[in-house]
Order: C-alpha cells, then structure tokens, then sequence
C-alpha cells in the first residue's frame, strides 16, 4: 500500500466533504450586562462558519506501518489515549467543517484496513 496516495486520497476527500458543508451560522450577541442576558444587546455579530471548534482523526494502533509513516513524515503526533492524530488545521474555526473533514479523512482509511476513527470538541 503506498501511504502518500492513501493519505492524499484522505486529504482530497476530506476538503471536498468539508468545502461541500454548508454549517448553519451563528449569531453572536454582547450584552449592556455581561452577567445579564435579559439586558439589551448592544452589538451582535453574524458568523457565516458557525460554531468554533477542532477535529482530528486518530490512527491506532501508533506503532502501525501507516502510523509510523504518519510520524515519520510529521503528518501525525502521539495521541494522549494511544494512537496517533492528525489535527485538522484547515477551514477556519468552523467546528462543523473540520468534523466534516476528519469523518471523512477517517473513513477512507478505514476503507483501506486501517483502524481510524475521528474526533471534535468545540472551543
């Protein structure tokens, strides 16, 4: 298997899964009182990306033949709960995206025999 393709395969699926998402917007409100949410807004901001947040995908075992390749071409780090991760720096803050992208990432290896699963959290 050569892993440049597998990954690039990955890569490609991924940006088009997530350029293909459209995630529902979020409106952003400041309060008169911070504390109060009752107190009149006094400015309120449109973001187009929606929620913010962070995705990666988790390739395990991390001592596998792709992960090692993963290291050794710094595409991935260890994983804190085993494995190693690919974190996924494009599209922005957009949590949806990036989840969008990591699913699919992970997917693909999957496809291939490689144990891979995604992950997110919001910031």
């Amino acid at each position: 298997m050569n892993f440049q393709e597998l990954y690039d395969k990955a890569q490609k699926a991924g940006m088009e899964a997530a350029n293909g998402h459209v995630p529902r917007p979020m409106i952003v409100q400041e309060h008169k009182d911070m504390m109060d949410d009752n107190s009149p807004v006094e400015k309120e901001y449109y973001v187009p990306q929606g929620i913010c947040g962070f995705a990666w995908v988790v390739v395990k075992p991390g001592n596998c033949p792709f992960a090692n390749w993963l290291k050794r071409n710094d595409i991935a780090k260890k994983h804190y709960y085993g494995g190693v991760s690919i974190w996924i720096f494009e599209h922005g803050q957009s949590y949806e995206k990036k989840q969008k992208h990591a699913s699919t990432m992970a997917n693909v290896f999957k496809e291939a025999g490689i144990k891979a699963y995604s992950g997110s959290r919001l910031d």
